[in-house]
């Protein structure tokens, strides 16, 4: 099972931003990300928002690095770690122009990126780019197909649909992988059909353990239904961790405690059938996280391949 951790610093909602990472800036992200590489993390992860509206900043707030930017600036300072968008809201854009932000990342990363994607929750931000947010969903879709297109081999990629139509336009540099990774954020049904049927992979939004499984599951038998018998990933995002035994308050529903014990209660997601799991690590500061991060690499992940 491998692991990835989403950034701090880079989306500050307060569902889950610790307190030190307000006044943080770059060169946390460098040093976390690097922290993340040497700890053998499969990625690191970057939200998506263009613009936040009033009504919703004080919980979200508006502080929301570029995904794009982001990831190029940190594919800059690494040089394995995957480089994924959990999730890029690519409705807002057209995808010839997701296409090619996204092939340049992969190409200046040697072929490193995951594109996660998802129809996006914040209506304002689809009236003021001109975006259907009604017809999200339907949006998505396509430019997820739009984007299978414009991210191939193909120099001059075809699209036809109902919102985009393209052909004869040519663009390079191509990414370096051959079919970019596309996963699927979401957990409504609609999402959950869309990530068995388009996608390469799924990452949920935050369900509990315990109905995991049910999502999963779905998801397979929709697959199989549907006759898809190529490789997909099953993502999950794990309850807040802390390795070791805290000195401070990290909240009732953070796992904490001995390396072995808190891979004992991960292995649960793996009989799930999960195949990366996202971990959040509480922390005060830059120092503790990446202490955390490396941690959790040498004294955690190694019992997470162990048999019940």
């Amino acid at each position: 099972m491998r692991y990835g951790i989403q950034l701090p610093v880079q989306s500050q909602s307060t569902l889950y931003t610790e307190p030190w990472e307000t006044a943080a800036g770059p060169e946390d992200l460098v040093e976390v990300a690097r922290a993340a590489e040497v700890a053998g993390f499969a990625y690191v992860a970057a939200c998506d928002h263009v613009a936040i509206p009033r009504r919703l900043a004080a919980a979200m707030s508006t502080v929301w690095y570029d995904p794009v930017a982001t990831l190029a600036f940190l594919a800059a300072h690494t040089r394995t770690v995957g480089l994924l968008t959990h999730v890029a809201v690519v409705g807002l854009r057209h995808p010839l122009l997701t296409a090619k932000q996204y092939a340049t990342l992969d190409r200046l990363s040697g072929g490193r990126l995951v594109l996660g994607v998802g129809a996006g929750h914040v209506r304002e931000e689809f009236e003021a780019l001109g975006a259907d947010f009604g017809r999200r969903g339907a949006l998505l879709d396509e430019t997820i197909d739009a984007l299978r297109a414009a991210l191939g081999p193909e120099e001059f990629p075809e699209h036809h649909g109902k919102r985009y139509d393209f052909q004869d336009l040519g663009q390079r540099p191509r990414p370096v992988q051959p079919r970019v990774p596309l996963w699927v954020g979401g957990s409504s049904e609609p999402a959950l059909r869309r990530a068995a049927l388009k996608g390469d992979g799924w990452l949920p939004q935050g369900d509990p353990r315990e109905r995991l499984a049910e999502k999963t599951g779905r998801i397979r038998a929709l697959r199989e239904k549907a006759g898809i018998d190529a490789p997909f990933s099953y993502g999950a995002i794990a309850e807040p961790l802390y390795v070791g035994r805290p000195a401070w308050d990290v909240g009732r529903r953070t796992l904490a405690g001995a390396p072995q014990a808190l891979a004992e209660s991960l292995r649960a997601y793996r009989a799930m059938g999960v195949g990366q799991l996202q971990v959040r690590l509480r922390s005060r500061s830059r120092t503790e996280l990446i202490d955390q991060i490396a941690a959790f690499g040498a004294e955690v992940a190694p019992h997470l391949h162990e048999e019940e």
